[in-house]
């Protein structure tokens, strides 16, 4: 499977972005798509993940009631939709994808990444 990233950029805090992650190769629907973010001199760290088996969804604390998570079934697309960012949300943000839905979705789960995409948020 493969997973390209697009959506990223610059935005004032307290602004909104939309992540999207194409997934091709394989079937959508099999998967376990999730969002990363790594900081400079920060451990990679999930920040939402969506099974495409049946929608569920899980949001670390951090973003909870800020991002949303969504599948598009028709254009093999998964989206982060980031409201309220805050200076602390800047990072490199990467989708990946795993084979089987793990509760708060373990890095270790996850075999395929996309290239990541930047997310710089200014004051």
């Amino acid at each position: 499977v493969q997973l390209v990233e697009s959506g990223g950029g610059l935005v004032q805090a307290g602004g909104s972005l939309r992540l999207s992650c194409a997934v091709s190769g394989g079937i959508f629907e099999d998967w376990t798509i999730g969002w990363f973010r790594q900081a400079p001199g920060k451990e990679r760290e999930v920040v939402a993940c969506i099974s495409n088996v049946d929608s569920r969804t899980y949001n670390s604390d951090s973003v909870r009631d800020r991002f949303t998570i969504s599948n598009d079934y028709a254009k093999n697309l998964v989206s982060l939709q980031m409201n309220g960012l805050k200076l602390e949300d800047a990072a490199v943000y990467y989708c990946a994808a795993a084979a089987v839905w793990g509760k708060r979705c373990p890095i270790s789960y996850f075999g395929y990444w996309g290239q990541g995409t930047q997310v710089t948020v200014s004051s």
